[in-house]
């Protein structure tokens, strides 16, 4: 065959294993994985180099409206480039429903804004305002498309659709194929909270720490986990952040619950004493769920070695420290009031790499699945996530040696800073690849604008994941009535 590229003589890193190797690239395409290949149109020395699948970002918030009507700074542009230096080859970011709004206009918005991406992109719909139209017109033509992964939240009294909303909505995603996702905090846990705080005129950032209570997190994602046994459907547990709550997961799982989840690194390297930082500087770390501590990062971390996380993604949520972002609110804006989350899709795996794998905290073929593997099974990436004929060639090479330190001014965001700032790290991808295209090479965009497509996805794969019994759906043991 006439190979349009070749990759030659690179350690070539699965989720089974690795081996030296050689990849041909034909019509965007992985065409031949084998020892040795002989020709191609271009060659590629990959020798000294890691090849792996390109990272597939899977929690990020690009040129998205807050509820309270914030847009992130980053658009598909820019978000896309900034993935693409970090390693990614492609993206699925939310495309947010604002109460009243059709799913059919929202998916029509960010259709317009997903054009600009330099890398391939899906959406998760976030679902705020489940009407009847919604959930038997509007969704389904949605997951027809390939969009078979939405999020609902249980906190924010703009977001939160309640107990009942949530079975509603599981119930039509399983009808469907699809998976929700959940944001999980209790949400009268955390306005009781804030409100104790308030009353003591306890407003400064670092409040934020303790305003969302870690029982809050553990009790949403506990009651979540029960609503989607009840209505038997895929339930997907987003940025977790405490040790119980990962607990909660690892226990349903093992019971055969259809039960995913991720963390994020923020939750493994940064702590509540950020928050705590002079001024308002600690506003840059307002997050949510809210920064833990040592102790909870150790916990996360044996999770992510024992599989418990099929994910860490960066929850990407770009608010420049100005009155654009966190304050729009003014400068000596209370907690409550400071736009929430921070930035990190281009250091999401080059620090995981650095902090895990070369720590020796997860193995190298742990690294791929929680990149990239996992999340094409997860979320039905049918022809990503993986190094074998017939799949896109989406390929990340990495340089496992490089040392560098962090900085703003290496991030291709249009953030103001970066939470990371200082860090020291070993490792990152030298040239990254969408569909057999170059899009980063040495540290220099080789992308155009609009380069990306849109893909659409699968219905979820739960077949290693049997489900809980629930004996009130058993026409056994309910007198014979079937209510599925």
């Amino acid at each position: 065959m006439d190979f349009d590229i070749v990759i030659h003589d690179g350690e070539i890193a699965t989720t089974e294993g690795t081996a030296k190797g050689c990849i041909g690239i034909k019509d965007g395409r992985i065409a031949a994985v084998a020892e040795t290949i002989p020709g191609g149109a271009r060659r590629i020395d990959a020798g000294g180099r890691i090849v792996m699948p390109g990272g597939i970002e899977t929690h990020a918030h690009i040129a998205q409206e807050s509820s309270s009507g914030v847009m992130t700074a980053d658009d598909y542009l820019s978000g896309s480039i900034s993935a693409a230096f970090g390693g990614n080859s492609s993206f699925i970011p939310f495309a947010a429903q604002q109460r009243g709004q059709s799913v059919d206009d929202v998916i029509a918005t960010y259709d317009a804004r997903g054009a600009r991406s330099v890398i391939d992109y899906s959406y998760h719909l976030i679902i705020s305002d489940p009407t009847e139209k919604v959930l038997h017109d509007e969704l389904p033509r949605a997951f027809a498309r390939g969009i078979t992964s939405f999020k609902v939240f249980m906190t924010y009294d703009l977001m939160n659709i309640g107990d009942r909303g949530m079975l509603d909505i599981l119930t039509v995603a399983r009808d469907h194929g699809a998976i929700t996702m959940v944001h999980a905090e209790n949400n009268d846990m955390v306005k009781w909270m804030n409100a104790r705080l308030a009353d003591r005129g306890l407003t400064a950032p670092r409040y934020h720490a303790i305003s969302r209570p870690e029982l809050a997190e553990e009790e949403a994602i506990n009651r979540a986990v029960q609503l989607a046994k009840l209505a038997d459907a895929s339930l997907f547990i987003v940025h977790v952040s405490t040790a119980g709550g990962a607990e909660i997961v690892r226990r349903e799982q093992f019971n055969g619950a259809k039960l995913y989840a991720e963390t994020c690194p923020q939750y493994l390297s940064l702590t509540r004493d950020d928050l705590d930082r002079p001024g308002m500087e600690g506003a840059k770390y307002i997050c949510s769920p809210p920064l833990r501590d040592a102790g909870t990062q150790e916990a996360l971390w044996h999770h992510i070695r024992m599989g418990t996380f099929v994910g860490v993604n960066s929850d990407h949520a770009p608010y420049r420290a100005d009155a654009t972002g966190k304050f729009l609110n003014g400068a000596e804006a209370p907690y409550p009031k400071i736009s929430n989350g921070m930035p990190g899709i281009q250091l999401r795996l080059p620090w995981l790499f650095s902090e895990g794998v070369l720590k020796g905290r997860i193995t190298l073929e742990q690294f791929v699945g929680l990149g990239s593997t996992n999340a094409a099974r997860v979320f039905g990436c049918t022809t990503k996530g993986r190094i074998a004929p017939g799949m896109d060639a989406d390929i990340a090479i990495w340089n496992p040696d490089t040392r560098y330190t962090v900085t703003v001014a290496d991030q291709h965001d249009n953030m103001d800073y970066t939470p990371l700032e200082g860090a020291e790290l070993t490792g990152r991808p030298e040239i990254v690849m969408t569909r057999g295209a170059v899009i980063v090479e040495n540290g220099v965009l080789k992308a155009t604008e609009g380069q990306g497509r849109f893909f659409g996805r699968a219905p979820v794969d739960d077949r290693a994941r049997p489900g809980a019994p629930v004996k009130e759906f058993d026409p056994g043991q309910n007198f014979g009535t079937e209510l599925r």
